[in-house]
């Protein structure tokens, strides 16, 4: 738990201090956030706001790991999984980071246009293809001292389905295509200011839950007695994680609430949506995500309902995709929109959650 805790403290507090001088930073480099002219008029003000503040909460992040392991290297050896980074930590922040790669290449790409195009979906769809793939490749392959590995080729709801195997090859796929669908989820949701940060502080410490409490009933640890466990890999490595993202998140977002001083940009929406399928994955509660993170969905199905609606009938459902954007056309406020859509994200993190911790209580009563 300690280590938990210093590595949420520390990412806090790198990300508070040192947004400022991100925003310097990138105000100096001209590193502006076009603004589309199609969209709401009220974003027009926006224009030129510093971009790619995903930079920031993806360094303070990886500091926070760093300061948590160390944190972990002053326990008794018992309570340690592994001292040193584990593959489980190495897959989380590599679609971490290089998610948020090619976030930043398509910012990078806006920034020097100057125009709201930066990469097209094809390159997108093919750096999050290789991405994906090189990850779940490693996720699948690589097997600890017990015989895990960091993805699992079953299917998964609160645990994996026995039924639902799907082999190597097709969990390659799957993981692929989850990192695929949460990455662009959580783009598509960075439309407002604070929106997207708010929502991922949710739903990472929904994970961040899941993971500590998996951690405390854990196959591997010799020290539990309870038949019930969970058969995972390094579940405090992706506990720490999450709660050191969604510290970092909360202190990027003292600086990205209405009006924003910074914005995230893509390098940062999709960092985060790495970051959040590979815990989906890593706690074997994949399909559990849509209801965790189920702002995220709602918002992408009103795009592509939009879109199927225009091309199939020539009409338009909603006065503009994706849905926020709709509400705000409607003569709802910024703030508005915001504060009602991170209360709809939390009601869904707390199903989420209660649906997972329901599973734990009826499987162990099963026992007694």
């Amino acid at each position: 738990m300690r280590a938990v805790v210093v590595a949420t403290a520390v990412a806090f507090l790198v990300s508070l201090l040192g947004t400022p001088w991100a925003i310097r930073g990138l105000a100096r480099l001209r590193a502006g956030q076009p603004i589309r002219t199609d969209g709401p008029q009220s974003h027009l003000a926006k224009q030129g706001t510093p971009t790619m503040g995903g930079m920031v909460f993806i360094v303070a992040t990886l500091i926070a790991y760093v300061a948590g392991h160390l944190t972990l290297n002053t326990l008794p050896r018992a309570q340690i999984a592994q001292v040193g980074p584990t593959m489980t930590a190495l897959v989380l922040l590599g679609l971490f980071v290089f998610c948020g790669a090619i976030g930043f290449i398509d910012d990078f790409l806006k920034v020097r246009k100057r125009n709201s195009l930066g990469l097209s979906e094809r390159a997108k769809l093919v750096g999050q293809l290789l991405v994906g793939g090189v990850f779940g490749i490693a996720a699948l392959t690589e097997e600890s001292t017990n015989g895990e590995t960091v993805g699992s080729t079953t299917l998964s709801f609160i645990r994996d389905i026995d039924w639902l195997r799907v082999g190597t090859a097709g969990a390659v796929v799957v993981f692929v295509l989850v990192v695929i669908s949460t990455t662009n989820a959580v783009n598509l949701t960075d439309g407002l200011d604070g929106l997207a940060t708010g929502v991922s502080v949710m739903v990472l410490t929904g994970y961040g839950l899941i993971a500590f409490w998996q951690y405390r009933h854990w196959c591997a640890d010799p020290d539990y007695t309870l038949d019930y466990c969970y058969a995972v890999r390094d579940p405090l490595e992706v506990a720490m994680l999450a709660a050191a993202a969604a510290g970092a998140l909360v202190g990027f977002l003292w600086w990205n609430a209405s009006p924003a001083k910074i914005i995230m940009g893509d390098t940062g929406s999709m960092a985060i949506g790495g970051l959040v399928a590979a815990m989906a994955l890593a706690t074997r509660t994949v399909l559990l995500l849509p209801i965790i993170g189920g702002l995220f969905v709602i918002i992408t199905m009103s795009l592509i309902i939009q879109r199927v609606s225009y091309k199939t009938t020539g009409k338009r459902v909603f006065r503009m995709s994706p849905l926020h954007h709709h509400f705000e056309l409607a003569g709802w406020s910024e703030v508005n929109v915001v504060m009602r859509f991170w209360i709809i994200a939390g009601i869904a993190a707390a199903i989420g959650l209660g649906i997972f911790y329901g599973d734990f209580l009826a499987a162990t009563a099963s026992i007694d």
